[in-house]
């Protein structure tokens, strides 16, 4: 059985970074260098807790993905990569390699739709993913069989931690990310509806399509999301991941061959 252990690499490497540069330290070039050894430190970690056998890292690229064409507000506001490190990804990417490690990146694809549609064969073939991330986003895919680890928080994002943050199934969360919005992606909900108030309805409604369809003159909320349908299901399709983009490679080219000790 296949152990495949993906990197959501922005992810990790963007919270290293941001952690370097409040150590005092001023200059950029040191704060990449900082960041670049502390990043080895953090994976040789990962590598020895997972002890995978296949490995790869996942990047976003600078292209605007097919969110970005449906919708033109998506991700607006968010803080901006700092250049230097951007500028430093090379690097960063050098380093994993000789760690053992392929980074991959599309031209126009997200890392959230790689990952998702790295993970989508595994589990019912046998194998098993383990994903170092802390976007909770990704618990949509946990049904699959996929396991989430926060290296950060040294917690897993599992049903258990769905159940207490959400009070919800993983089947669930696109739904309800679909009525409250996802305000750092700039993901407009329903106004009005909050996370309790969004709970309340897939609580009694199951899931948006039955909500969506559901008699609700009397429900005033779930009448107000009747109201805002276009924007759930805009919401909806936004915030799924997506699963079957062409790799142009197999599982076998992922096999981990850990780096000669130096």
């Amino acid at each position: 059985m296949a152990h495949l252990l993906i990197l959501d690499a922005l992810n990790l490497i963007r919270r290293i970074h941001s952690a370097q540069s409040k150590q005092n330290i001023d200059d950029v070039a040191a704060q990449l260098a900082a960041t670049d050894i502390t990043m080895q430190r953090a994976v040789k970690t990962i590598l020895q807790e997972a002890n995978p056998s296949h490995v790869i890292a996942v990047f976003d690229s600078e292209v605007s993905g097919w969110r970005k064409v449906k919708y033109p507000a998506y991700k607006e506001g968010r803080t901006a990569m700092p250049e230097a490190l951007r500028l430093g990804l090379d690097q960063l990417q050098d380093s994993l390699f000789k760690l053992g490690i392929d980074s991959l990146v599309s031209d126009s694809d997200e890392a959230d739709d790689l990952i998702a549609t790295l993970v989508k064969p595994l589990m019912p073939n046998g194998h098993q993913a383990t994903l170092i991330s802390t976007d909770k986003g990704f618990c949509q895919l946990l049904d699959s069989g996929l396991q989430i680890r926060d290296y950060f928080n040294k917690r897993w994002l599992d049903h258990a931690f769905v159940q207490q943050q959400y009070g919800l199934l993983p089947a669930q969360l696109v739904d309800f990310w679909s009525l409250t919005g996802i305000s750092g992606m700039n993901i407009k909900g329903v106004p009005g509806i909050g996370e309790k108030t969004a709970q309340q309805l897939l609580a009694e409604y199951g899931s948006l399509a039955n909500l969506l369809s559901a008699d609700a003159s009397e429900n005033k909320k779930a009448l107000l999301a009747q109201q805002y349908r276009e924007a759930c299901l805009l919401a909806q399709e936004l915030v799924r991941l997506k699963d079957d983009i062409p790799l142009g490679f197999n599982l076998k080219d992922l096999r981990y061959t850990p780096a000669p000790a130096t």
